[in-house]
């Protein structure tokens, strides 16, 4: 077996349990379990989801110019 997804310690989120689902507003979790949560709030029956997980946006990348690959500076 390989890695695990996002290492091995996952904090517990009700935004990305398997028994929530995001209200239509999206600021609300709906939990089968406990009823209405908040996305960052936690309860001893987490069951970790990783379809649920919004992953991290990519870091901007420097631009470059021209100049920045010349070689006639050496």
């Amino acid at each position: 077996m390989g890695k695990k997804p996002f290492g091995g310690r996952i904090d517990p989120k009700c935004e990305y349990c398997a028994w929530g689902s995001r209200s239509a507003d999206g600021k609300m979790v709906l939990c089968n379990k406990r009823g209405i949560m908040e996305p960052l709030g936690k309860c001893r029956r987490f069951s970790y989801d990783p379809l649920k997980r919004i992953p991290r946006r990519a870091p901007m990348l420097p631009q470059y110019s021209q100049e920045d690959f010349s070689l006639e500076d050496l």
